[in-house]
């Protein structure tokens, strides 16, 4: 049976143009592009489900845009998550997001719908549930937390 991107770990479908995951391996990657994906956006630091992958080079062998963005599980910053809307602003095509298991991305993706996407606090939630679901990650509640209030926060500043 042929891989596909829904065999990616923690898969998500976001929308026509976004899924989510997990570490793809190196056949996922392949039907990744097969399936029309331009753009691959990797928030884990390092692979450790095939460490000798290089990522970068395959993705762009097989013609995609890669980014990476090395999110270190006990210290997310609002770096990191500028740094991620940058990216998002600028990936173009269909796009393939992930991390080692698809905690990292939900947490930034929901954060960033909820501050350009118009997404309510709920629904970005959700979304983040769908995966975080009987997780206790302190520093990531937290950090998820802080990134709600200062997004909130611009929202009720007056324009200047």
């Amino acid at each position: 049976m042929p891989t596909s991107t829904q065999d990616i770990y923690n898969y998500r479908r976001v929308n026509d143009t976004l899924i989510t995951g997990g570490q793809p391996t190196a056949e996922q990657l392949q039907a990744a592009a097969d399936e029309g994906v331009a753009t691959v956006i990797n928030l884990a630091t390092g692979n450790q489900r095939e460490p000798s992958l290089d990522e970068a080079g395959l993705v762009r062998s097989l013609g995609m845009q890669y980014y990476h963005i090395p999110v270190v599980w006990d210290n997310p910053t609002a770096a990191d998550f500028a740094e991620f809307e940058r990216v998002m602003t600028d990936a173009e095509g269909k796009i393939l997001l992930h991390c080692a298991a698809n905690f990292r991305v939900t947490a930034f993706y929901s954060l960033y719908a909820l501050k350009r996407l118009g997404w309510s606090e709920a629904e970005a939630d959700a979304f983040r549930a769908s995966v975080w679901r009987g997780s206790d990650y302190p520093v990531w509640e937290a950090f998820v937390e802080q990134m709600k209030s200062d997004i909130q926060g611009d929202r009720a500043a007056p324009p200047q």
